[in-house]
């Protein structure tokens, strides 16, 4: 599975995007199963944008979710967390 985070807006306004690939990973199994919990049912980016907050732009096989900080569910945050490689 492969999972590609974009993060945009914050205070400096910079882009950062980052990939993963869980099939060689020995916590990919792990990874695949928290990218399903954090993309499915609800999505809570529909709340209003926050000044020099992040968005995040969540590319997962395919399926593409946009996420606003600080909407963002526990599963996300740690999604996105492991993808950039820090906090979200």
């Amino acid at each position: 599975m492969l999972i590609t985070v974009t993060r945009t807006g914050g205070f400096a306004g910079r882009e950062r995007t980052a990939s993963l690939d869980t099939e060689y990973r020995s916590d990919g199994a792990e990874l695949e199963q928290l990218a399903e919990r954090a993309l499915s049912g609800e999505c809570p980016a529909e709340g209003q944008p926050v000044p020099d907050g992040f968005n995040y732009v969540v590319h997962v096989d395919g399926k593409l979710v946009e996420l606003r900080d600080p909407y963002l569910t526990e599963e996300q945050r740690q999604l996105i967390a492991a993808v950039l490689g820090e906090g979200a």
